[in-house]
């Protein structure tokens, strides 16, 4: 008896489409379930009008001000208040600002309190103190990398000496760079000050 090849093929055919819509049904499934990343905080850059940060070489304040020059495009600047009084530099500002404000957790865990030290919080590498312009406050907290420096573990506004499982945020290295700077690169450089207006020439 001869077997005819025709329905063989079509079943053959009808599986494999059934193969792949399964998987491709399972992966969108997956992507659904996958949380997606959450910004660390709910205001904007424009928002913050001071901030503190704390690491365990030095301690630097800065506050918003209004700009002293009339020919300054922007209304407000910044003011280092600790540990020195002196202009802060845009860039360095602006580039944690822009952390702050449009930030986001990939990833959260949840530990007992008593394994902070291994995450980098016991002591943090840093912590940095933000004061809205409606005088509400946050604080982010950082420890170290990843294993495979990645993220960078932190805090949001964690409870002050609580013995409860604490939440723990995969945030972007970058803010490491961001608070590891020597006082000078907090200050504004001759290069970054408004420049007078030239007269033209008779």
């Amino acid at each position: 008896m001869k077997i005819q090849r025709t329905p063989i093929l079509l079943f053959t055919i009808a599986a494999l489409l059934g193969g792949v819509t399964y998987l491709t049904v399972q992966n969108a499934a997956q992507q659904a379930a996958a949380p997606a990343a959450q910004k660390l905080f709910p205001f904007q850059e424009s928002d913050v009008q001071a901030l503190t940060i704390q690491t365990p070489l030095q301690r630097t304040a800065f506050v918003k001000v209004p700009s002293a020059a009339k020919t300054s495009p922007a209304p407000t600047t910044w003011q280092m208040t600790e540990p020195e009084k002196a202009a802060a530099s845009d860039g360095s500002i602006a580039f944690l600002l822009n952390l702050l404000g449009m930030g986001t957790s990939e990833k959260t865990l949840t530990i007992p309190v008593n394994r902070l030290a291994e995450f980098g919080f016991d002591p943090p590498q840093a912590t940095i103190e933000i004061t809205l312009a409606n005088q509400q406050k946050h604080r982010l907290v950082l420890g170290t990398p990843d294993f495979n420096r990645s993220f960078l573990y932190a805090q949001i506004d964690p409870p002050a000496n609580s013995t409860q499982a604490q939440t723990i945020h995969l945030v972007s290295l970058d803010f490491e760079n961001a608070v590891n700077r020597p006082i000078e690169e907090w200050k504004q450089q001759a290069a970054d000050k408004p420049q007078p207006p030239q007269l033209p020439s008779p």
